[in-house]
Protein backbone atom coordinates (compact mmCIF):
# COMPACT_ATOMS: atom_id res chain seq x y z
CA UNK A 1 0.00 0.00 0.00
CA UNK A 2 1.66 3.25 -0.82
CA UNK A 3 1.59 6.02 1.57
CA UNK A 4 1.00 9.63 0.89
CA UNK A 5 4.64 10.77 -0.14
CA UNK A 6 4.81 8.10 -2.99
CA UNK A 7 1.29 8.61 -4.53
CA UNK A 8 2.61 11.83 -4.70
CA UNK A 9 5.58 11.27 -5.98
CA UNK A 10 4.33 8.96 -8.93
CA UNK A 11 2.22 11.98 -10.15
CA UNK A 12 4.07 12.60 -12.97
CA UNK A 13 4.61 8.25 -14.07
CA UNK A 14 0.62 8.48 -13.53
CA UNK A 15 -0.32 11.44 -15.78
CA UNK A 16 1.63 9.37 -18.58
CA UNK A 17 0.93 6.05 -18.30
CA UNK A 18 -2.39 6.54 -16.08
CA UNK A 19 -2.85 4.02 -12.79
CA UNK A 20 -3.94 0.91 -14.14
CA UNK A 21 -2.74 -1.55 -11.02
CA UNK A 22 -1.15 -3.82 -13.35
CA UNK A 23 1.80 -1.16 -13.99
CA UNK A 24 2.84 -1.48 -10.73
CA UNK A 25 4.84 -4.97 -11.70
CA UNK A 26 7.08 -2.56 -13.68
CA UNK A 27 9.91 -0.74 -12.70
CA UNK A 28 11.09 0.71 -16.17
CA UNK A 29 8.76 3.33 -18.10
CA UNK A 30 9.73 1.70 -20.97
CA UNK A 31 7.86 -1.42 -19.80
CA UNK A 32 5.19 0.75 -18.78
CA UNK A 33 4.79 2.07 -22.26
CA UNK A 34 4.18 -1.62 -24.27
CA UNK A 35 1.70 -2.41 -21.41
CA UNK A 36 -0.57 0.41 -22.47
CA UNK A 37 0.27 -0.03 -25.93
CA UNK A 38 -0.68 -3.64 -25.47
CA UNK A 39 -3.69 -2.78 -23.72
CA UNK A 40 -4.81 -0.77 -26.02
CA UNK A 41 -4.34 -2.59 -29.13
CA UNK A 42 -4.86 -6.70 -27.60
CA UNK A 43 -7.37 -5.98 -25.14
CA UNK A 44 -9.68 -2.94 -25.43
CA UNK A 45 -9.94 -2.40 -29.32
CA UNK A 46 -10.57 -7.02 -29.37
CA UNK A 47 -13.36 -5.77 -26.86
CA UNK A 48 -14.89 -2.92 -29.22
CA UNK A 49 -14.36 -5.03 -32.46
CA UNK A 50 -16.42 -8.44 -31.14
CA UNK A 51 -19.31 -5.80 -29.64
CA UNK A 52 -21.58 -5.79 -31.50
CA UNK A 53 -19.96 -7.12 -34.59
CA UNK A 54 -17.70 -3.83 -35.09
CA UNK A 55 -15.51 -4.06 -38.16
CA UNK A 56 -13.94 -0.65 -38.88
CA UNK A 57 -10.83 -0.39 -36.02
CA UNK A 58 -9.15 2.13 -38.33
CA UNK A 59 -12.31 4.48 -37.67
CA UNK A 60 -12.45 3.66 -33.61
CA UNK A 61 -9.16 4.77 -33.87
CA UNK A 62 -9.47 7.98 -35.48
CA UNK A 63 -12.51 8.58 -33.37
CA UNK A 64 -10.54 8.28 -30.24
CA UNK A 65 -7.85 10.07 -31.69
CA UNK A 66 -10.29 13.22 -31.98
CA UNK A 67 -11.60 13.10 -28.73
CA UNK A 68 -8.07 13.13 -26.93
CA UNK A 69 -7.42 16.30 -28.67
CA UNK A 70 -10.55 17.65 -27.38
CA UNK A 71 -9.93 16.77 -23.55
CA UNK A 72 -11.78 19.39 -21.83
CA UNK A 73 -13.76 21.34 -24.66
CA UNK A 74 -17.17 20.47 -25.92
CA UNK A 75 -17.93 17.74 -28.69
CA UNK A 76 -19.96 18.08 -31.61
CA UNK A 77 -21.25 14.48 -32.71
CA UNK A 78 -22.21 16.31 -36.07
CA UNK A 79 -18.33 17.46 -36.32
CA UNK A 80 -16.76 14.11 -35.78
CA UNK A 81 -19.00 12.45 -38.20
CA UNK A 82 -17.87 15.05 -40.56
CA UNK A 83 -14.53 14.67 -40.06
CA UNK A 84 -14.46 10.82 -39.85
CA UNK A 85 -17.02 10.81 -42.95
CA UNK A 86 -19.76 8.98 -40.58
CA UNK A 87 -23.02 9.33 -40.25
CA UNK A 88 -24.04 10.87 -36.47
CA UNK A 89 -25.62 7.83 -35.89
CA UNK A 90 -22.65 5.79 -36.35
CA UNK A 91 -20.51 8.35 -34.32
CA UNK A 92 -23.08 7.76 -31.49
CA UNK A 93 -23.20 4.25 -32.29
CA UNK A 94 -19.13 4.09 -31.77
CA UNK A 95 -19.20 6.55 -28.21
CA UNK A 96 -21.85 4.35 -26.59
CA UNK A 97 -19.53 1.42 -27.54
CA UNK A 98 -16.52 2.98 -25.78
CA UNK A 99 -18.49 3.86 -22.86
CA UNK A 100 -19.74 0.39 -22.65
CA UNK A 101 -16.32 -1.08 -22.88
CA UNK A 102 -14.86 1.88 -20.08
CA UNK A 103 -12.74 3.60 -22.62
CA UNK A 104 -14.78 6.98 -22.64
CA UNK A 105 -16.57 8.84 -20.10
CA UNK A 106 -19.44 11.03 -21.20
CA UNK A 107 -19.73 14.70 -18.86
CA UNK A 108 -23.18 16.20 -19.51
CA UNK A 109 -23.35 20.21 -19.23
CA UNK A 110 -25.51 21.38 -16.15
CA UNK A 111 -28.42 23.40 -16.29
CA UNK A 112 -31.60 24.59 -14.09
CA UNK A 113 -32.48 26.27 -17.82
CA UNK A 114 -30.71 29.69 -17.24
CA UNK A 115 -31.10 31.26 -20.05
CA UNK A 116 -27.42 31.54 -20.51
CA UNK A 117 -26.49 28.23 -19.52
CA UNK A 118 -25.33 25.42 -21.89
CA UNK A 119 -26.62 22.18 -21.27
CA UNK A 120 -27.24 20.10 -24.39
CA UNK A 121 -23.24 19.98 -24.99
CA UNK A 122 -21.02 16.94 -23.72
CA UNK A 123 -17.52 16.45 -22.78
CA UNK A 124 -15.70 13.13 -23.19
CA UNK A 125 -12.85 11.81 -21.08
CA UNK A 126 -10.74 8.95 -21.24
CA UNK A 127 -11.53 6.17 -18.38
CA UNK A 128 -7.45 6.23 -18.08
CA UNK A 129 -5.18 8.95 -19.21
CA UNK A 130 -2.64 6.22 -20.19
CA UNK A 131 -4.94 4.75 -22.67
CA UNK A 132 -5.63 8.32 -24.06
CA UNK A 133 -1.62 9.13 -24.50
CA UNK A 134 -1.19 5.55 -26.54
CA UNK A 135 -4.02 7.16 -28.16
CA UNK A 136 -1.75 10.04 -29.81
CA UNK A 137 1.44 7.42 -29.02
CA UNK A 138 3.00 10.21 -26.75
CA UNK A 139 4.44 9.32 -23.73
CA UNK A 140 6.83 12.55 -23.77
CA UNK A 141 7.77 13.81 -20.08
CA UNK A 142 5.80 16.71 -19.13
CA UNK A 143 8.08 19.57 -19.64
CA UNK A 144 8.20 18.52 -22.90
CA UNK A 145 4.27 18.51 -23.48
CA UNK A 146 1.78 20.98 -24.13
CA UNK A 147 -0.86 19.24 -22.86
CA UNK A 148 -0.42 18.92 -19.32
CA UNK A 149 -3.31 20.45 -18.70
CA UNK A 150 -5.35 18.50 -19.82
CA UNK A 151 -3.75 15.66 -18.84
CA UNK A 152 -4.14 16.73 -15.33
CA UNK A 153 -8.17 17.70 -15.85
CA UNK A 154 -8.47 14.05 -17.40
CA UNK A 155 -6.51 12.36 -14.61
CA UNK A 156 -8.77 14.39 -12.22
CA UNK A 157 -11.70 13.08 -13.69
CA UNK A 158 -11.37 9.34 -14.03
CA UNK A 159 -9.78 9.35 -10.13
CA UNK A 160 -12.59 10.93 -9.23
CA UNK A 161 -14.90 8.95 -10.34
CA UNK A 162 -13.34 5.48 -9.22
CA UNK A 163 -13.89 7.66 -5.65
CA UNK A 164 -17.40 8.23 -6.02
CA UNK A 165 -17.59 3.95 -6.86
CA UNK A 166 -15.54 2.80 -3.91
CA UNK A 167 -17.35 5.18 -1.52
CA UNK A 168 -21.03 3.90 -2.85
CA UNK A 169 -21.73 7.83 -3.69
CA UNK A 170 -24.59 8.21 -5.34
CA UNK A 171 -23.36 11.39 -7.61
CA UNK A 172 -24.41 12.89 -10.80
CA UNK A 173 -21.55 14.56 -12.48
CA UNK A 174 -21.39 17.50 -14.92
CA UNK A 175 -19.59 20.47 -16.45
CA UNK A 176 -20.77 23.80 -16.40
CA UNK A 177 -20.74 26.66 -19.28
CA UNK A 178 -22.31 30.27 -20.39
CA UNK A 179 -22.42 31.78 -23.37
CA UNK A 180 -20.52 34.03 -22.64
CA UNK A 181 -17.96 31.62 -21.54
CA UNK A 182 -17.78 31.68 -18.08
CA UNK A 183 -17.30 27.90 -17.23
CA UNK A 184 -16.78 25.65 -14.19
CA UNK A 185 -15.21 21.62 -15.01
CA UNK A 186 -16.50 20.22 -12.35
CA UNK A 187 -19.91 19.97 -10.85
CA UNK A 188 -21.59 17.35 -8.76
CA UNK A 189 -25.12 16.97 -7.26
CA UNK A 190 -25.38 14.71 -4.88
CA UNK A 191 -28.72 14.71 -2.67
CA UNK A 192 -30.16 17.93 -4.72
CA UNK A 193 -26.90 19.23 -2.90
CA UNK A 194 -24.22 21.27 -5.72
CA UNK A 195 -20.56 21.29 -5.15
CA UNK A 196 -18.01 22.71 -7.87
CA UNK A 197 -15.10 22.32 -8.66
CA UNK A 198 -11.78 23.95 -11.16
CA UNK A 199 -8.81 21.74 -11.98
CA UNK A 200 -5.40 23.80 -12.38
CA UNK A 201 -2.23 22.49 -12.78
CA UNK A 202 -0.32 25.65 -11.49
CA UNK A 203 -1.69 26.45 -8.22
CA UNK A 204 -2.32 30.14 -7.59
CA UNK A 205 -3.70 32.62 -5.70
CA UNK A 206 -7.72 31.86 -4.75
CA UNK A 207 -9.73 32.35 -7.62
CA UNK A 208 -13.22 32.99 -7.01
CA UNK A 209 -16.17 31.05 -8.89
CA UNK A 210 -17.37 33.01 -11.76
CA UNK A 211 -19.91 35.12 -10.97
CA UNK A 212 -22.98 34.21 -12.79
CA UNK A 213 -22.76 30.35 -10.78
CA UNK A 214 -22.54 32.88 -8.15
CA UNK A 215 -25.86 34.43 -8.56
CA UNK A 216 -27.24 31.34 -9.73
CA UNK A 217 -26.56 29.36 -6.88
CA UNK A 218 -25.04 31.31 -4.17
CA UNK A 219 -24.91 28.05 -1.83
CA UNK A 220 -22.40 25.94 -3.14
CA UNK A 221 -19.27 24.53 -2.31
CA UNK A 222 -16.48 25.78 -4.20
CA UNK A 223 -12.85 24.32 -4.44
CA UNK A 224 -10.02 24.43 -7.03
CA UNK A 225 -8.24 21.30 -6.95
CA UNK A 226 -4.52 21.62 -7.44
CA UNK A 227 -1.09 19.36 -6.80
CA UNK A 228 -1.12 20.45 -3.08
CA UNK A 229 -4.46 19.36 -2.52
CA UNK A 230 -5.70 16.54 -5.12
CA UNK A 231 -5.11 13.57 -2.84
CA UNK A 232 -7.79 14.41 -0.56
CA UNK A 233 -10.45 14.84 -3.59
CA UNK A 234 -9.49 11.86 -5.09
CA UNK A 235 -9.47 9.79 -1.98
CA UNK A 236 -6.05 9.41 -1.09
Amino acid sequence: MEDYSETKNKLEERLIYGAYPELLQYENWGQKRNYIMEMLNDYLLKDILEYEGVRKSGKILDLLRLIAFQIGKEVSVQELGKQLQMSKSTVERYLDLLTKVFVLYRLPGYSRNLRKEISKSQRWYFCDVGIRNAVINNFNHLNLRNDVGELWENYLISERIKFQHYSDRLVQNYFWRTYDQQELDWVEEEDGILSAHEFKWQKKRRVKAPAAWVKAYPDTHYEIIHPDNYLNWIGG
